[in-house]
Formats: C-alpha cells, sequence, structure tokens
C-alpha cells in the first residue's frame, strides 16, 4: 500500500525537507522550497527502459581510447557550431527558452532536413495535425519524421523499442510523466526522474536525446537545477518577439566550447541562418542623425558591428530619467558619472535613454566607448561621421582600457566598408598594420577619443 506524505522540496538543487525553510541548507538559496505531495512505495522501482543494463568493471586510464566523437550533421550551420561541430550520438541535450521565441520551430525545422535519420518526435504540447500544420509551412519536401503524442515516460519507451530511431526529441520534458510517482507532470520530482531515466536511456542506447524545456518567470529553465547538471549541452534560445532576431547560446557543452553563438532571422516560413549579422544590424544610413555611434563588439567568437543609439533630453520632472534597452543600466550609469567627473559634461539633470539597435542584449564591456560617444553626440545634438567604428573600454578614470580581439573586430569593421577605427593605444602593440587598410586612431583617454570624433 502506498503511503502518502507532504515533503518540500528545492527548486534549485532538489534538496528535500519534511518542512518548509526560508534559506535552502544545501544551496544557500532563500525562498525557493515548494510543496509536493509523494506516494513512497514500498518497494523501490525506476521507469523501465526496456534495455538491460550491461555491468561494468573498473578499467586503467592508460587502457581507454580517446578517440574524436563521431558528430551528427543536423544540417543546420548555426546549430552545428552551437553544438560544437554537430550533435554526439548518445549525448542528452535541452533547448530553453520562453513562450513563444520558436524552439519547437528551431526543432522540427531541422528534423525536417535530416532525411537521412530516423528520428521520433514527441510531442506532450501539440497535437499531430499542429504539428502537420507547422511542418507545410516550414518546408514543401515530404518527410519520414515519425510522431508521437504521447505524456508517459514508459509509453515512450515502448514507442521507442518498436521504432529504434537514432534521433528522439521531446517536446517538452515539462509534460513528461512517470508512472512511479503521483506528483503531476512539470514537478519538480517528475522532472527530475524522467531526465535522469532519459539520460540513462541514452548513454546505454547510443542515442541521441533532444529535450525542450520552458523558462519559468525568473529567467531559468522550469525544474529543478540539478536538470541543468543532468544533461551534456544546455542551450539557450532567447530573443525579442517584437524583434525578427533569435540567438541561440551554449551554457553547457561537454562536447564544445560554450563561446559559441547562433544567430537566426524569424519568418514567416520558419528560421533563417544569419551568417553575417552585421549588416542586419546596421541601419541603411544615419548620416546626420546625432547620437548613434557604431560599436564593434564580440558575442561569443563571433564579431559583429553593432547599431548604438542615444538621447539625452532635459529632464521634465525633478528626477533625471535613466533607461537603457540590451544594454546594463548600472554600467551606464557608471559611465555617466565618468563623463561628469573626469570630462567635465553636467549630465545630471537631463534624462538619458540608450538602445542597443535590433533587440540585441550586449554584455561586452568594449562598447563603452560607443556608448558614451553616442551620449554626447546626442547631447551636442552633433553626429559622429557615418565612416567610423569604435571599440574600448572605460575605466573610473577616464582611461580607455585595451580590449581582446580587436584584429577580429577591426576585421569586420575593414569588411563593411568603415575608413576609420578608434581603438584603445595599448592595442597597437602586436597588430601587424600593414596588413590592415582601414584608418587606426589609438587614443588613451576619453578626452582624446572625443576631440577625434567632434573636433
Amino acid at each position: 500500500m502506498a503511503k502518502e506524505k507532504t515533503v518540500y522540496v528545492c527548486n534549485n538543487c532538489g534538496q528535500e525537507s519534511p518542512k518548509w525553510v526560508g534559506k535552502c541548507p544545501s544551496c544557500g538559496e532563500w525562498n525557493t522550497y515548494v510543496e509536493e505531495i509523494v506516494r513512497k512505495e514500498t518497494t523501490s522501482k525506476r521507469p523501465v527502459s526496456g534495455i538491460e543494463t550491461v555491468k561494468t568493471k573498473p578499467i586503467t586510464l592508460n587502457d581507454i581510447e580517446a578517440d574524436d566523437e563521431p558528430r551528427m550533421d543536423m544540417h543546420d550551420e548555426e546549430l552545428n557550431r552551437v553544438l560544437g561541430g554537430g550533435l554526439v550520438p548518445g549525448s542528452l541535450v535541452l533547448i530553453g527558452g520562453e513562450p513563444g521565441i520558436g524552439k519547437s520551430t528551431l526543432v522540427l525545422q531541422t528534423v525536417l532536413q535530416m532525411p537521412e535519420r530516423r528520428v521520433l518526435y514527441v510531442s506532450g504540447e501539440e497535437s499531430a495535425r499542429q504539428l502537420k500544420m507547422r511542418a507545410d509551412r516550414l518546408t514543401d519536401a515530404s518527410s519520414d519524421c515519425l510522431i508521437v503524442c504521447e505524456t508517459s515516460l514508459e509509453q515512450i519507451y515502448v514507442h521507442i523499442k518498436n521504432t529504434r530511431p537514432d534521433l528522439i526529441i521531446i517536446d517538452s520534458i515539462q509534460t513528461i510523466s512517470t508512472e512511479i510517482l503521483e506528483s503531476s507532470p512539470g514537478s519538480i520530482a517528475q522532472v527530475r526522474e524522467c531526465a535522469a531515466s532519459i539520460l540513462r536511456f541514452a548513454k546505454e542506447t547510443h542515442t541521441a536525446v533532444l529535450l525542450i524545456g520552458h523558462i519559468n518567470k525568473e529567467g531559468s529553465i522550469a525544474g529543478p537545477k540539478v536538470l541543468e547538471h543532468i544533461v551534456d549541452a544546455v542551450l539557450q534560445f532567447e530573443g525579442d518577439q517584437h524583434y525578427m532576431y533569435r540567438i541561440l547560446r551554449s551554457i553547457k557543452n561537454r562536447f564544445g566550447s560554450t563561446a559559441e553563438l547562433g544567430i537566426y532571422e524569424m519568418r514567416q516560413d520558419g528560421l533563417r541562418q544569419v551568417s553575417n549579422p552585421s549588416e542586419l544590424l546596421l541601419s541603411q544610413d544615419h548620416e546626420g542623425m546625432s547620437g548613434v555611434a557604431i560599436a564593434s563588439a564580440i558575442e561569443g567568437v563571433r564579431p559583429f558591428l553593432i547599431e548604438t543609439q542615444a538621447l539625452v533630453s532635459s529632464a521634465v520632472y525633478g528626477n533625471p530619467q535613466r533607461s537603457a534597452t540590451g544594454f546594463d543600466l548600472r554600467r551606464m550609469n557608471m559611465l555617466l558619472a565618468v563623463l561628469e567627473k573626469r570630462v567635465g559634461f553636467k549630465l545630471a539633470q537631463k534624462d538619458v535613454f540608450l538602445n542597443i539597435a535590433g533587440g540585441l542584449k550586449v554584455n561586452d564591456p568594449a562598447i563603452d566607448l560607443a556608448v558614451i560617444s553616442a551620449i554626447l553626440s546626442s547631447n551636442m545634438d552633433t553626429s559622429i561621421e557615418s565612416d567610423i567604428a569604435m571599440a574600448g573600454e572605460i575605466g573610473l578614470s577616464g582611461e580607455i582600457r585595451p580590449v581582446n580581439r580587436i584584429e577580429q573586430r577591426i576585421g569586420e569593421a575593414e569588411k563593411l566598408g568603415f575608413k576609420r577605427f578608434v581603438l584603445p593605444k595599448y592595442n597597437l602593440q602586436g597588430i601587424d598594420t600593414k596588413r590592415i587598410k582601414i584608418e587606426l586612431i589609438p587614443v588613451r583617454k576619453v578626452e582624446e577619443a572625443f576631440r577625434t570624433l567632434f573636433g
């Protein structure tokens, strides 16, 4: 007879407690415990994967053959790059993102381009008819992709045993439940138990599995934090629903680098790969417009040029407003303090609005120089010449600090037709200026940069 009891589970690390506590004793997070009703069976059992477990024995490290992992081509250059060269058989990959951002579209569009692979698409949210309508919108070609609408983990294993697929898609992990737990689908215990069982299946059968996960209101993947520890790779699909651009980031990857980044453009017929994002992020013509500066940023390992827009106006109310879209507001306040203290520009009674064009969120400190240049351009209502790009980090004493991978930034600006590039003076060391056709303008302090830009 099953015995019912109530436990409290930490939403961050999965630690259980018989009573509610404010601070988790395991991970130290506050207000993460949620109540769950569970039933303890008299005999413990695990979800059956239908695969016989092979007993292993310890072997020495020297006896292990370290060959390169074989890769499964996804027929998507952006996705292959983020995964580290393709999908590794036997790996468990989690793709997370906000509702409606395009996770299911990305995965379905990818598997429709893989006719050489036997793919099983397990849908726990949409019906087969809905998936067919989406597939018809994405492509006109017929596909042999197998579709099954199921939420029971035990039944999913039955379908897998009957079809023997090369790749399994589970959309989404929050809708899958196992019979050995009485809690509802999407609860911490269900997500953790199902993910652990799927991981064992993937490793035992050498089958690649793609999980789709949701993002909660805090911005993290729904379910316990141990879900991200279980899987081999965590990919974050992000972007603004009001803009057409989507970014696929690698947060964790056991088979590749986490510095890679993929960029897509959302269209009516699906997601289009963006090989050169600089041309899309720059507006066609901003000549004669004040408050616009072009920064050479690097996201992951890819350099691209972005348009930094600023608007400075007199404060109508008592307290001036500070607003930043796509940029850290606290860092903008620090840059405004540097301008007032070190350069002498009085912006304390001015409203300052900052925007990174294209709906991107940029954390690269090398765009500091473009941010303050755009702010001063708007404040003085003087435009910056359209053939100038820049990169540089601003220190608290007003100096322009060197940035990493400066040659890639310069090369991207040169490729797009810019004539001059403002960079930190220290970055000139080690650069072969003979190969660079663009004019380099080294600056050491903020004042020197402003004299170069505004005369």
